[in-house]
């Protein structure tokens, strides 16, 4: 009887384990991000390390990636895109959230059949190539914190960046360059990732990031 209940103690210690990492996606070394709007077929695997995939098609919109828990102003993102196949409007970004105030923020380097805009803030020179800075505003739209108005920062890179080599983005050059176009950070960091995001196209790729 006493080796029965502390079976069952343990399997209900793994049970709790396994639903917290569910919940909040962290693990010691990376943050796994997985939302979809539920719209069509997204099926994505929380591969090895800092690896993932992700097949779509006809979905709505959607983001997922690896990265960390808590954003850096000053982090180096190492990527390799081995596969970056998509089919209609989709980003490979480096993506994430600040709070104080509510900022979703892009760095895009390559895309679909839409490069992403806003109001053009200017440029930036960083890891090669140039960027184009843009300012918008979402309203009502799902965000970290629910149903909210807030901004959105963008760095797009002015030509796709070719996949299949291993990359970096020099975070902090983007972060400085939104703050000289008055466009400041806000003073709470969220997750950081390296995303795929897909908005009402079809597509698959596979990111390993570190």
């Amino acid at each position: 009887m006493f080796k029965k209940k502390k079976l069952m103690a343990v399997l209900v210690a793994v049970a709790m384990v396994s639903a917290l990492f569910a919940v909040n996606g962290a693990s010691a070394n990376t943050y796994w991000q997985y939302w979809t709007d539920g719209i069509g077929y997204v099926n994505a695997t929380n591969g090895q390390g800092g690896n993932y995939s992700v097949s779509w098609s006809n979905s709505g919109n959607f983001v997922i990636g690896k990265g960390w828990q808590y954003g850096a102003h000053n982090r180096v993102v190492n990527y390799n895109a081995g596969a970056w196949q998509p089919n209609g409007n989709a980003y490979l970004t480096l993506y994430g959230w600040t709070r104080n105030p509510l900022i979703e923020y892009y760095v895009v380097d390559s895309w679909g059949s839409y490069r992403p805009t806003g109001d053009y803030r200017g440029s930036v020179y960083s890891d090669g190539a140039w960027y184009d800075l843009y300012h918008s505003w979402r309203y009502n739209a799902p965000s970290i914190d629910g149903t909210q108005t807030f901004q959105q920062y963008w760095s797009v890179r002015q030509q796709k960046r070719p996949t299949g080599s291993n990359v970096s983005i020099t975070f902090e050059n983007h972060v400085n360059a939104w703050g000289a176009a008055g466009m400041p950070m806000g003073s709470s960091w969220s997750y950081q990732v390296l995303a795929t995001e897909g908005y009402y196209s079809s597509g698959y790729s596979n990111v390993t990031v570190w």
